[in-house]
């Protein structure tokens, strides 16, 4: 499985326009080769640099969407309308949606990982990120990741 996006390749820059610098609207994303037994997909943006990559100390994390249909290949940039079916979760700004790198210091990583599940998860009203991966606790039959960087002022 893999995930990819037309704004930024792995491990390069994220454009300033999905950041909070900019826009702060989510990038494009599509994958591909999602196993035929999986249910449903996960997607987590987080960054564990948080708040100083030098003396990282939490993994902040900026956007939650399950029960993506498995069926779904893409988000589109600036994404206002999810796939039927799809359910947020909220992010560590205590909101949903997605919330783009905002790093007080230093070059972030920003992890975008795709998960494939044997499954489709209950409502879970608007999970944390541990609330969801307890939730998927044994349901993963597949992953990929995608990670961009950001540094302030780029």
């Amino acid at each position: 499985m893999f995930i990819t996006s037309s704004a930024f390749l792995t491990g390069a820059s994220i454009p300033k326009l999905h950041t909070c610098e900019g826009r702060n609207i989510s990038p494009s994303l599509a994958w591909g080769d999602v196993p035929s037994g999986a249910k449903s997909l996960v997607l987590i943006v987080d960054d564990p640099d948080a708040p100083d990559p030098a003396a990282p100390r939490m993994t902040w994390v900026h956007w939650l969407l399950y029960n993506l249909p498995a069926g779904c290949a893409a988000l589109p940039e600036a994404v206002q309308t999810l796939p039927a079916g799809t359910l947020e979760g909220v992010n560590d700004g205590k909101r949903t949606g997605y919330g783009g790198p905002r790093p007080p210091i230093g070059r972030h990583r920003y992890f975008f990982k795709l998960y494939a599940l044997d499954c489709v998860l209950p409502d879970l009203r608007f999970p944390t990120k541990s609330v969801l991966e307890g939730a998927m606790q044994g349901h993963v039959i597949a992953e990929a990741q995608l990670i961009g960087t950001y540094i302030k002022g780029q």
